[in-house]
């Protein structure tokens, strides 16, 4: 169990910081890269819950606990035993849970913009930053990062999920639709 009687430790000052196994990186390592998104994501959503549904931040509420469950994953080197992982039911629930809301929502016919109601304008900013998560992710396993393949998996429907939300909390106003070449 965590326990903070400290917030600053000083152990930081040198530009490293801890894994969970004990280990020290480069602040600039590519894993804390991805932690770093993922902790800037969940403030975002932390964000978006203030404007949303309840039935919208009742989701939201389950997802940032399991943004905190990613950001332990990330922080685990390969190998650990025991270690608190993303699994398979975490991404079924998303899965669902886009196939139920999408169930409620019209075809699209063009793309979005990333706007309408706070709420939705919000999730859509949430989704950008889920992606960049996903991307940085994707680079640190380029550059010799063992990550696990559910937790990018994970953010890959949570993008997705944050993106039919946003259309969930813009059904009442419609959808701000993309009109190419409106300008021209």
């Amino acid at each position: 169990m965590v326990k903070l009687n400290r917030i600053y430790t000083r152990t930081g000052d040198d530009g490293t910081t801890g894994l969970v196994d004990g280990s020290r990186v480069s602040k600039a390592a590519p894993r804390l890269q991805v932690v770093g998104s993922v902790d800037e994501l969940n403030a975002a959503i932390g964000l978006a819950r203030l404007h949303a549904s309840p039935a919208t931040g009742a989701a939201l509420a389950r997802i940032q606990n399991d943004l905190f469950d990613l950001g332990a994953d990330l922080a685990t080197p390969a190998g650990i035993d025991g270690a608190l992982r993303i699994v398979p039911p975490q991404i079924d629930w998303l899965e669902a849970q886009i196939d139920a809301a999408n169930e409620t929502l019209a075809p699209l016919t063009s793309f979005i913009l990333p706007a309408g109601t706070p709420a939705a304008t919000a999730l859509h900013m949430a989704r950008t930053i889920a992606r960049r998560a996903e991307r940085d992710g994707v680079a640190a396993v380029a550059a010799g990062e063992a990550l696990c393949r559910p937790a990018l998996q994970y953010l890959n429907r949570l993008s997705d999920y944050l993106f039919v939300l946003s259309r969930v909390e813009n059904a009442e106003a419609g959808d701000v639709l993309w009109v190419p070449g409106a300008n021209r």
